[in-house]
């Protein structure tokens, strides 16, 4: 993805990109120098998004123990 640089200096990152990482309006980002010449755009102050799976994750509270499922499996109860 290319971007291109307005008189003032600025870019937009590109909507894939923000949603990457997580990057909304006032968001903070940081960009480190590696040793290598390129520079990485790094979000700031933000913890990593949960995956999909993650945000279904949960409990579903009290459910049927261990011994009345087998009971029912085997039409005693």
């Amino acid at each position: 993805m290319s971007t291109t640089v307005t008189s003032k200096g600025q870019v937009t990152i590109p909507k894939a990109v923000r949603d990457l990482l997580g990057i909304a309006p006032g968001s903070k980002v940081d960009f480190q120098r590696m040793d290598d010449g390129r520079v990485v755009l790094m979000a700031v102050g933000r913890e990593k998004p949960a995956s999909r799976f993650e945000k279904l994750r949960g409990h579903a509270g009290e459910g049927l123990g261990t011994d009345a499922i087998m009971a029912l499996t085997r039409g005693e109860a």
